[in-house]
């Protein structure tokens, strides 16, 4: 007989049929009670063994973390939570589990203690279900994007030019570290390098996407982004993944809406597809907030968030009219900001977008149009050659959550930024080629994943969103 998901037992299971289950073993009580859990679902399946009948030495081996083949009947469960259990009739072991070494057992464990058991922390409650969340999120991104019609676009990974113009890169290089051959300079000579030139990770596919963009229309990546910025802040990982769409002939208002039907439909999607494990986040993330300061505390819900963000139109504002805002608010006149807001061209921080949000408009906030000296130079400028047509989009209890801007289409004033950031020119020769064979006005916008996640799921460090972070000082396993 063939095994049955755990998650379809618990929907569909049918009283007094008969039933093959395979899983973990949760917890294992008075010799008679096994809580088995499979992964497809954050329910355990109760599990009735009549111990007197099994053999002492296969007796020993189920234990917490044991896996576990049961075959039975499913029964009317005499307990509350769930309707059926199985009345086991046959037990095999298929992979014993030593409960005297196994790490992680059936009780609270720091999220610190769990990052250091990474390899096993997807068997808790909370890890399992953050993940199922992202997997379904992952989902809903390409689904999304193939129904507007979009092409899913491979960027490379490896990459000789800098998209960020931030200089935080990991290098690549076959080179021997010890004794690198040397030019005349005495500078590293990267033409004996394996691709003849100094090649790093990339921090982002969107320029290649343009490309592409300016070709087949409308195109997006999502795949592994990489940056050597030495953070240790629950906001940074040096290995993160990016979603990032760019559209032939949008401006920045056609790249407003698309980002806001783009963000409100993913997690309306997995409001509905992952309906338990949010419910089970929510309560977490409740408990959570009551063991912070009153101050510290979110002023919504887990729940209440993703609701808040998919049930209220997003408020389009210029960075000018939010500075103003921001200028002569109560926090900043009575220096509650730990960044004050004193001159027109400072960069927001994550407490100002709060206040945007949280605060003063009450819902999803988009700015739109910032000061040309803190974004990058790929961003088109506006008439008033201070401001550029970048936008963001504020969330509650984050702040930045997607950050965007319609591209520079002309070559001259490209060329002319360019300079004025000191970009080596040469290395963007095929990028500035865009803008001499058939240019057009375009636009895009970017979203670090692992930011999403970590929005819809409650979590509190960017390390607990991903399966095996990547930070300064740390690459196991």
């Amino acid at each position: 007989m063939k095994a049955v998901k755990i998650k379809d037992v618990l929907q569909n299971g049918a009283t007094n049929s008969s039933c093959v289950v395979q899983g973990w073993v949760r917890t294992f009580r008075a010799n008679r009670f096994i809580a088995l859990n499979d992964g497809s679902t954050i329910d355990n399946l109760q599990c009735v063994v009549d111990f007197e009948a099994l053999e002492e030495s296969l007796l020993k081996q189920i234990t917490t973390s044991a896996a576990l083949e049961l075959e039975g009947t499913l029964v009317e469960s005499q307990g509350s939570g769930q309707k059926v259990e199985l009345q086991v009739e046959k037990t095999t072991v298929l992979g014993a589990s030593d409960p005297e070494k196994y790490p992680i057992q059936p009780k609270k464990h720091s999220l610190e203690f769990l990052r250091e058991k990474a390899h096993l922390r997807v068997r808790t409650a909370t890890f399992s279900s953050v993940m199922r969340v992202r997997s379904a999120l992952a989902f809903a991104v390409h689904e999304f994007f193939q129904e507007e019609g979009f092409f899913y676009v491979n960027t490379p990974i490896i990459t000789g030019s800098d998209a960020e113009g931030a200089g935080e890169m990991f290098r690549v290089s076959t080179l021997d570290p010890k004794k690198p051959a040397l030019n005349e300079s005495g500078e590293i000579n990267y033409k004996n390098d394996f691709f003849g030139k100094e090649t790093n990770l990339t921090v982002s596919g969107q320029l290649e996407a343009e490309s592409y963009a300016l070709g087949l229309g409308d195109v997006y990546t999502f795949g592994p982004t990489f940056r050597a910025e030495n953070s240790n802040t629950t906001r940074h990982l040096a290995e993160f993944w990016m979603i990032e769409p760019e559209m032939a002939f949008y401006d920045l208002n056609d790249n407003m809406n698309l980002a806001e039907k783009f963000i409100t439909s993913v997690l309306k999607k997995v409001l509905s597809r992952c309906e338990k494990d949010l419910h089970f986040l929510d309560e977490r993330f409740d408990k959570e907030e009551k063991s912070k300061p009153q101050l510290e505390r979110s002023p919504m819900g887990l729940l209440e968030k993703i609701k808040f963000v998919v049930e209220n139109d997003f408020k389009r504002v210029s960075y000018s009219e939010a500075y103003e805002i921001l200028r002569n608010s109560k926090p900043n006149k009575k220096k509650k900001f730990q960044f004050p807001i004193t001159e027109w061209g400072v960069d927001l921080q994550s407490e100002h977008e709060r206040f945007l949000v949280e605060k003063h408009f009450n819902c999803p906030v988009i700015l739109f149009d910032y000061p040309a000296n803190i974004k990058a130079f790929y961003m088109r400028r506006n008439d008033d050659e201070k401001t550029v047509r970048a936008m963001d989009i504020l969330f509650p209890g984050i702040g930045e959550i997607v950050g965007g801007s319609q591209r520079e289409e002309r070559l001259d004033v490209l060329e002319k930024r360019i300079e004025e950031m000191e970009i080596d020119k040469e290395e963007l020769w095929w990028y500035l080629d865009l803008r001499r064979f058939g240019s057009v006005p375009h636009s895009g916008f970017g979203l670090g994943f692992e930011r999403l996640v970590q929005f819809t799921t409650g979590m509190n460090n960017i390390r607990d969103v991903i399966p095996f972070p990547r930070t300064p000082q740390n690459a196991s396993f």
